[in-house]
């Protein structure tokens, strides 16, 4: 585990000439590029990489001892992870293809002005990234395990989408950019922000805020903090969240909620690694990786005005989207024995043994709530049970008479269809028998389950199944 993961490894300017050094280090610097080591003799390079890691080079074409294509060329056999740009006085085509073809990232010919020089670097790293981060995702996906499963433990699946998450999550783990949580609420977007935190550095701490109703006061005294006497009340110098999670994680919840002076502000973290606590006028920084997570469709609420553009992509780098528990029913008999346990422990009581039909009245329902709602459910019927095998009378309760409404296309598709449904409406007793036969697949049979899930009473479905036998014989 890298132990300085916060810290912004350098660009590396390689040039014989000390002014240009001094010219193109304070280009980056003054672009907010702090991190430059500068050498002026280029057989110094490799060996300072053997010793240090870099985040790409800029290199000069003519130079003594080494010249530029041929220490490119040796960059990119021993660290061909590492993109070279080389910055040049020479203006030749079949020079910059050479080069290019060598693998340099870019080509840039002297003198380059300050913008051509960020915004060529800053692209090169981008493509950098995300060639690095396909790689990471390529070798997990290529192995059944996880390098950290550790990190993975508080979250119960069995889901081979959720194992696809996880080896996601570990890619990014170490990222220095934000990463944005997606689902539905009460899928565990929190437990999977801890995951990204514990797959980095365990060590380091974790705070989480959920930002939904904070106005801007609020919001900027919570995360940034203030001093005394800032405003009425302030008696005492206030140290806000962000300074808790320095050198590790802040997780902020519900982003979607977040006012648009807020938002500005939060854009200026990111972007800039500052923030302005209340009543003081010189920004303080910070290396906290931010993570946040929201139930909201981002990309709409850009649409209506309500979320900036700007801070939608700034989040957008690493995007981890939940599935709700309905896209993975395989997870339904694991979170029910877990909840069970837990239930049973926090009540002081002993884990009740489930009857074999409960799964099958589960796996019937969408849990609106998903993982949430079914811990609720769980907790609920467990606080009821006194002894035996556990009633289902709650369960029943709340799912109710969910059944999925036929289709005209479904109902058609029925053998006793026949003509009658050419306008797309079928009679009473073709929709009841549909509906009795589509409860009886769902609860695999059980016609105490699909008597739940039809809103009748177990004996009105019985008396339903003979007289329908009957007319059949």
């Amino acid at each position: 585990m890298d132990e300085n993961r916060n810290v912004p490894l350098p660009i590396l300017l390689v040039d014989d000439e000390t002014q240009v050094l001094l010219l193109y280090s304070g280009m980056l610097k003054g672009a907010g590029i702090e991190t430059v080591v500068t050498l002026d003799d280029s057989r110094r390079v490799l060996p300072f990489m053997r010793e240090n890691r870099v985040l790409a080079v800029l290199a000069d074409l003519n130079m003594p001892f080494i010249g530029g294509r041929d220490l490119l060329a040796q960059i990119k056999q021993e660290f061909p992870e590492v993109p070279v740009l080389i910055v040049t006085g020479v203006d030749d085509i079949e020079t910059a293809v050479e080069c290019m073809h060598l693998g340099a990232a870019d080509y840039l010919v002297k003198p380059v002005e300050r913008s051509r020089l960020v915004s060529s670097l800053q692209r090169t790293l981008e493509v950098a990234r995300l060639q690095g981060q396909v790689f990471s995702l390529t070798r997990h996906l290529l192995t059944d395990g996880l390098n950290n499963p550790g990190a993975f433990a508080h979250l119960v699946t069995g889901s081979r989408k959720m194992l696809a998450l996880f080896k996601y999550v570990e890619v990014v783990a170490d990222s220095p950019y934000p990463a944005l949580i997606v689902g539905e609420t009460g899928v565990g977007k929190e437990l999977v922000a801890r995951s990204i935190h514990l797959a980095g550095d365990p060590s380091r701490p974790f705070v989480a805020i959920n930002v939904a109703g904070l106005d801007d006061n609020m919001f900027s005294d919570t995360l940034f903090g203030h001093k005394k006497g800032a405003f009425t009340g302030a008696d005492v110098h206030r140290d806000g969240l962000i300074s808790q999670a320095q050198d590790g994680t802040l997780f902020l919840d519900e982003i979607g909620d977040l006012s648009s002076t807020s938002q500005v502000k939060l854009l200026r973290l990111i972007q800039e690694k500052e923030y302005y606590p209340l009543g003081i006028d010189q920004p303080k920084k910070s290396n906290a990786r931010i993570v946040c997570s929201t139930n909201h469709e981002l990309k709409a609420l850009v649409e209506n005005g309500s979320f900036r553009n700007d801070l939608y992509f700034r989040l957008n780098t690493h995007v981890i989207a939940i599935p709700p528990l309905r896209e993975r029913r395989e997870d339904i008999p694991l979170l029910l024995g877990y909840f069970l346990q837990e239930s049973a422990r926090a009540l002081r009581k002993r884990t009740p043994t489930p009857p074999p039909e409960l799964l099958n009245l589960l796996a019937t329902y969408d849990f609106p709530g998903n993982v949430r709602e079914m811990q609720t459910m769980v907790a609920d019927a467990v606080s009821r049970h006194r002894a035996g095998v556990l009633s289902m009378d709650s369960f029943r309760g709340v799912v109710g008479a969910q059944v999925n409404k036929p289709r005209a296309e479904d109902l058609a598709a029925d053998g006793q269809a026949s003509g009658a449904f050419l306008d797309g409406l079928p009679t009473l007793k073709q929709a009841e028998n549909f509906l009795i036969r589509r409860a009886l697949e769902q609860s695999k049979g059980n016609q105490g389950i699909a008597s739940t899930l039809l809103g009748i009473t177990r004996q009105a479905l019985n008396k339903r199944l003979v007289r329908e036998k009957k007319k059949r014989t």
